[in-house]
Parts: C-alpha cells; sequence; structure tokens
C-alpha cells in the first residue's frame, strides 16, 4: 500500500509505493529522504542530502510509466543513471502488480529486464573474468553464458524509489553476460562485494512489445537537433555545442581535437590544420528516412586496417533515430553500403566447422579477422573515440548479411550489417553522384544468384517439355521383318514391302541365329519400288570360341543395327545379300557358296531421334551452364579479398 509524506527540505509530497523501497528521491528538490523514517521517526522522511542532476537524455522512459511483461503488469518507480567507459545507461526499478520488483536496463536503444536471483554457484572475482570467457549454472541452469562486457561504471544519479542507498560518484563494477541460447541476459553486480556479486538474470526485451503507456511523448524530450549543454574546449577555448543528449565524446568545429563532452576535456589533441581532411559522402547533420526510421548523421569516423603492407580504410557514419531512443550505423567501402545494427542475442558457434557461426537459423563464413584503427574523428558519439584506438575485428558473411564481433580489452559485442544498394542511401538523404561501387564487397549479393536459379527453373521447365514431346513424338513400330536364310555367293533376297508415309529414320536390326568360330558380313540395302531409289549398307556379325588355360571362352557379335536415316515416304523393300565371310583360320570363303546362314531380320520406324532432342538440352544447357561459371567469378572476386583467398 503506497504511503504519503512531506519532504522536509522543500515541503512536497513524496509517494511511497514498493515496501522494499530504501530511500526516494524528492521530484521536487532533489533530496534524497530516507524511506526508513516513515516507520521510525512517525511517519517522518529523513533527509541524506541532494541527489544529483541526471542526464535527461532521449529516453521516453519516465517515473510512472507503466508496462506489461509475461502478463504481469508493472510500473516504473525508479531510476539510476550510470556511467562507463563508453557512455550513459540507465537502470529503471520497476514495480510489479504482484508487489515483486526487476530492473529494466537501457543503453543506446537497447533494453533488458532482470531480476534478483541467489548466487548459488561459485563465480570468478570481479578481477578474474576476461570479455568472451565462459560460465555455467547460473541461476541454476545449465546454460553456457559468455561475458560480453566488463566495466567500472560510475553512479551519476538517482530518482524516484530505490531499494539501495545511491548517490553520485558511487562505484559499480558490473559484468554482462548472454546465454549461448535465446535472449537471455545475466548481470555480476560487484558494486557491494568484487568477490562475491549479486545476480541479475532476464532476457533482452523488443521494447514496443511490453504495451507501454504513460511515456514521455516524442515531443517532450530532446532532439537530435537541439543543443543540450554548451561547454569550452579546453585546447582552442571555442565554445562546444552538442546536438546529442548522449554524446560522451565529440570533435571541436574549430581545431578538430576529441573533446569529453561532460567536462570538455581533451580526449586527442589535434590540429585540423596539419591533418588530412576527409570529407563524409553524408554531410553532418543530414537527415533522412531510412527504411522506416527518421535518422540523423551526428558522428563520422574512418578506420583501416593494414594487410600485407597495404592500408585498407573504411568510413562509419553514427545515425540517432529522430523522436526515439536509438541508433544505428551506415558503413561504407569503396562504394559499398552496409546498414548495421549491434546484437543483444549472440550468434553461435557451429557444431561442425569453427569457421562457421550459426545466427537465426542462417550459416555464416568466416571470411577475416584484422585490427581495426581510428584515423579521422569528426561529430559526436555515444562512446569515447580516440584516434589511433585499435580493436580486433572478426567478420563472418552470408550475403547480404555480415556478422562482425568486436573485441577489446573488456568487452565484446556482435553486430550484423545488410548490404545497402547505393541507391537507396542517395534516395534516403536525397544525395547525388555517390561513387559507384568498386569491386566485390564481402557482404555485396551476388547479383546472379536470383537470376542463376531463375535460368535454372526455365532449364527445368523447358527440358521437361523436350522430354514430354519425345515421348508424344516417338514412333518405334515395327514395319517389316523376316528370316532368311543366307550364305555369301547366293542370290540376295528381299523382304516383304512396307509403305513410310512420311519422311522418317529406319533402324533396321539383323541377327544371326549361329555361327561357328566365323564371321559373315551382311549387306543391306533399302529399295523405293517407284523409282529405284537405293540406301545402302552393311553389318558385320561373327562368333567365337575355344579353351586356353583360364579355361573355356566365347566372344559373340551376332547382331547389329543399321539406321537409315531420313528416308523419304513411298513403298521400299529391303534386300538383303552375303558380302564376304571367313573362318577362324582367316581363309576367304567368298568364291563360292559357303553353308547357310540363318538371319533375323527386322525393320523400325524412328520418327523422333534421341540425338536432336539430346542436342535441344545441351542447347538449353548451355546458358545457365555459363551464368553458373560467372556466379563462380563473382564469388572468386569476392573471397579473393579475405583470410581465405586460396
Amino acid at each position: 500500500m503506497a504511503q504519503t509524506a512531506q519532504c522536509p527540505s522543500c515541503g512536497g509530497s513524496v509517494t511511497v509505493w514498493s515496501g522494499v523501497s530504501i530511500l526516494v528521491v524528492c521530484k521536487y528538490c532533489r533530496m534524497t529522504l530516507n524511506v526508513s523514517g516513515l516507520v521510525r521517526v512517525g511517519g517522518k522522511l529523513e533527509a541524506l542530502g541532494k541527489m544529483a542532476e541526471l542526464a535527461r537524455g532521449r529516453s521516453r522512459l519516465q517515473l510512472g510509466a507503466q508496462g506489461v511483461y509475461r502478463q504481469n503488469p508493472f510500473t516504473v518507480v525508479g531510476r539510476i543513471q550510470l556511467r562507463y567507459e563508453h557512455g550513459l545507461w540507465n537502470e529503471w526499478f520497476l514495480l510489479f502488480r504482484d508487489q515483486c520488483t526487476g530492473w529494466l536496463s537501457e543503453a543506446a536503444g537497447t533494453y533488458a529486464i532482470s531480476f534478483q536471483w541467489a548466487l548459488t554457484d561459485v563465480v570468478p572475482a570481479f578481477s578474474e573474468l576476461r570479455p568472451g570467457g565462459y560460465l555455467r549454472h547460473l541461476g541454476g541452469s545449465n546454460a553456457e553464458w559468455t561475458v560480453t562486457n566488463i566495466d567500472r561504471a560510475t553512479c551519476v544519479a538517482g530518482e524516484g524509489e530505490l531499494p539501495f542507498r545511491v548517490g553520485g560518484g558511487y562505484p559499480a563494477p558490473v559484468a554482462d553476460l548472454h546465454s549461448s541460447t535465446g535472449n537471455a541476459f545475466a548481470t555480476l553486480d560487484y558494486s557491494e562485494n568484487e568477490r562475491i556479486p549479486l545476480l541479475f538474470l532476464g532476457e533482452t526485451v523488443d521494447f514496443p512489445r511490453l504495451n507501454w503507456c504513460n511515456l514521455r511523448e516524442e515531443g517532450h524530450f530532446p532532439q537530435p537537433t537541439l543543443q543540450a549543454k554548451a561547454l569550452r574546449c579546453q585546447k582552442c577555448g571555442a565554445p562546444l555545442k552538442f546536438k546529442n543528449e548522449g554524446t560522451v565524446s565529440a570533435t571541436c568545429v574549430h581545431c578538430g581535437s576529441i573533446v569529453d563532452a561532460e567536462t570538455g576535456g581533451l580526449i586527442n589533441e589535434i590540429n585540423l590544420a596539419n591533418s588530412q581532411k576527409i570529407t563524409p559522402l553524408i554531410p553532418m547533420g543530414s537527415t533522412g528516412v531510412f527504411r522506416g526510421d527518421k535518422l540523423e548523421v551526428i558522428g563520422f569516423m574512418q578506420r583501416y586496417l593494414v594487410s600485407e603492407g597495404q592500408k585498407y580504410s573504411w568510413r562509419e557514419y553514427l545515425l540517432a533515430r529522430v523522436g526515439s531512443p536509438g541508433y544505428r550505423f551506415l558503413v561504407e567501402y569503396n562504394g559499398h553500403w552496409s546498414v548495421v545494427d549491434a546484437l543483444e542475442v549472440l550468434p553461435k558457434a557451429s557444431r561442425f566447422r569453427s569457421s562457421l557461426m550459426e545466427y537465426r537459423r542462417q550459416t555464416f563464413k568466416h571470411f577475416q579477422s584484422y585490427t581495426g584503427i581510428v584515423e579521422y574523428v569528426i561529430g559526436e558519439f555515444t562512446w569515447r573515440v580516440k584516434m589511433e584506438d585499435a580493436v580486433q575485428l572478426t567478420d563472418y558473411v552470408a550475403p547480404p548479411f555480415m556478422l562482425t564481433l568486436e573485441r577489446t580489452d573488456n568487452e565484446i559485442s556482435w553486430s550484423l550489417a545488410e548490404y545497402v544498394p547505393s541507391q537507396e542511401i542517395a534516395a534516403a538523404f536525397k544525395l547525388e553522384n555517390l561513387p559507384k561501387p568498386v569491386g566485390v564487397y564481402a557482404n555485396q549479393p551476388n547479383p546472379l544468384k536470383k537470376q542463376l536459379r531463375h535460368m535454372w527453373a526455365v532449364f527445368a521447365m523447358l527440358a521437361l517439355f523436350a522430354l514430354v514431346a519425345e515421348v508424344a513424338m516417338f514412333s518405334n513400330k515395327i514395319v517389316a521383318q523376316g528370316n532368311v536364310a543366307i550364305a555369301v555367293g547366293s542370290d540376295p533376297m528381299l523382304l516383304p514391302p512396307f509403305n513410310l508415309d512420311q519422311t522418317s529414320s529406319l533402324v533396321v536390326e539383323s541377327r544371326a541365329q549361329q555361327l561357328d568360330n566365323e564371321w559373315l558380313e551382311v549387306g543391306l540395302a533399302l529399295v523405293r519400288e517407284s523409282d529405284g531409289d537405293v540406301r545402302s549398307g552393311s553389318v558385320e556379325l561373327s562368333y567365337y570360341s575355344g579353351q586356353d588355360s583360364d579355361g573355356s571362352w566365347s566372344e559373340d557379335d551376332l547382331s547389329h543395327s543399321l539406321v537409315f536415316r531420313d528416308v523419304p515416304p513411298g513403298t521400299w523393300r529391303l534386300l538383303v545379300d552375303g558380302v564376304d565371310s571367313g573362318s577362324s583360320s582367316g581363309s576367304s570363303q567368298s568364291a563360292a557358296p559357303t553353308r547357310v546362314t540363318a538371319l533375323s531380320l527386322e525393320v523400325r520406324e524412328h520418327r523422333a531421334p534421341a540425338e536432336n532432342f539430346m542436342l535441344l538440352w545441351l542447347l538449353l544447357f548451355l546458358w545457365p551452364t555459363f551464368l553458373s561459371f560467372r556466379r563462380i567469378l563473382f564469388e572468386n572476386k569476392r573471397w579473393a579479398e579475405s583470410d581465405h583467398s586460396s
């Protein structure tokens, strides 16, 4: 049940909703009040001192906002704001309808809900944790957890109700972990003891799906185009004006030095007059609508890698969402563009090969590992940027997507890039004459992939049509047949006449009934009765057998086919003549009649020779084969730029 009392500092009304809260910050005067005084001091609140001011930020959350998580409604009743090396993040204290409490973490447009759990297993001390390390059995589960971030954060300030004492400068050594399955999330909080942490378990969440109400309206918090604070550069004395409330570091537009957005102190001292100026392809401050988001370019950097003595540079643009929290990146190299988003659900290493990663049921192949170094910076950034900052990068590709693992001494992070045609970038930001892409980029889609899939489908359809046509047109009927007794030197014999009503190919099958260690050459001729047109040829039939050291053996070639192509219509007869023969001794018997050999003959009409259809299939096959070859060449160009160019 809620309790209400007056602030001893300003007299304002203070309401406490949660039974586990131990302090509350007066929303009128920012006085920190001890909630336990409501019980111990007759319903009065004890003043503990002024709470520092919070950075307002771009968050749409506020005290009193309400949502639903897993069918359990909750209200936002408090907040802690913390600063770490790469910026600020908020921890919102949630009171659920069933009076349990939890936390909603908000950092750079990503969200996670977690709850405190009892730590039942031994975990490493804070000093023993390493990014990329693995832990098991957190919260009693057998899941494998990856340490993704290790930071010594400090508290900026708090507001509303909180379950522990907090103030500006309060140290918070914390480590974030992600599970190997799903979107499970964990935090080890070493702020009370650097050897035995507090454990918070939960999951990353999709902000809109929490069914919010009473959020801060979009027009009621600073937009990227509004000035949030003004300091002076400690190098040149020029005023510093930051558009983005979440800025951690920025460059002075007058001298180019990189400064701390909180103090104006120098991070890097740079003289623009002595440095090579690089002009972004998308001007700083440009706004555009890209894939449903209204975005403003607030930061630009160029990084490079060195491979085999050659320097390769690429450019990165930081874009802030206008009217809502969150950021996106655009990356450009040699005219190739990709849109990049940070991942909360980690990819998994493949069980089959160490060079493969799996994400969203898609397999990514290792492309390259390298060191990226910052060489040019302008604008504002939500993390601490330094010239010559180096980070270890590993890319895995499954075009049009690319996974990138970024590793520093205290953090690992994954991002997903999607290839974007330069025309889409130009249309979104109203740009002209963007450079045309050069070469093949790591995650550039193969333009022949879809075309090739379509061509193979067309080939399969046409090949099937040709096969059906062949079957439909095929004729292999017997037009003449008979048995003859023939010997070399005997008179030729004729089979009965037969008619052809159209031009066809004729196949004459000849088979000897018996031969004994001898061969027989048979002359075959087709004669048209109307004009004596003759088509002739011959076949050789043979049979041999004997004994040797391995036993009995035999060789026979007792049947042969002879094809007469393009025989015109008409009445035809088949003439059969014994041309020559020989025995195993090799003596010729063509001078006089020899013993009679029985032959069976069959004439078949063949109207659709398979050779024609095979030629058609070959012609159909040529174009998709050519496209396949071009596709392979494209892939060879892609992988020539990788660690696997061989």
